[in-house]
């Protein structure tokens, strides 16, 4: 195994232990020392749960430190591995994704992944995030599903990915992302199909 590969190997470990970091349950705490956002609201610890539970500036800026852990991790990555660096970030951006949703730290049982998702897409195309995250106020704006706002940007980021980078890494990447958000969703879904979903605000 070359050099090269051994540097990459390692970013994407770090990557997995930095996407890893519970920004939400800690960013809740700071707000509210009483409060464990797992036993709170829909128990998540993404940001949606975080405004509901402590308020929306925290709720910013738990959306602000998840996606910026995965532009941190991207950010080492191109400056140090420059042998196939489309591929690298990919690796690093997956892995650190992969933190978010199964953190080390919380026994593999994390968030929902749309902000550290934005993060990446910020760092390999801040067009296609710009486009996203229209989308996404959009749809939250007239139906206020968060959810369905998430979803909708998902289903559009492989796509927009495709032809704005033309990277076949980055679209196998968000190809990736896209069907780990559903997933994540998978309950949200079934909700939204029985009307039962929680509108943001209500």
């Amino acid at each position: 195994m070359g050099a090269s590969w051994v540097r990459g190997a390692s970013f994407v470990a770090f990557a997995y232990l930095l996407g890893s970091i519970p920004f939400g349950i800690v960013v809740a705490r700071l707000f509210d020392r009483s409060v464990d956002l797992r036993n709170v609201g829909s128990g998540n610890i993404g940001a949606t749960n975080v405004a509901r539970a402590v308020g929306k500036a925290a709720g910013l800026l738990t959306i602000l430190l998840d996606a910026g852990k995965a532009v941190l991790a991207m950010a080492l990555a191109s400056v140090f591995l420059k042998d196939r660096p489309e591929l690298w970030l990919s690796l690093v951006a997956l892995a650190a994704f992969l933190g978010h949703l199964f953190p080390v730290y919380l026994k593999f049982r994390g968030g929902k992944g749309v902000a550290t998702a934005l993060g990446i897409v910020v760092f390999l195309s801040p067009a296609a995030a710009a486009l996203l995250v229209a989308l996404f106020a959009l749809v939250v704006f007239f139906t206020r599903y968060v959810s369905l706002g998430s979803l909708a940007a998902a289903l559009a980021l492989p796509p927009l990915m495709a032809f704005l980078t033309g990277s076949r890494p980055y679209v196998a990447l968000s190809l990736a992302m896209a069907l780990l958000v559903f997933l994540a969703h998978r309950e949200n879904i079934r909700r939204l199909a029985s009307g039962r979903e929680r509108r943001f605000g209500g």
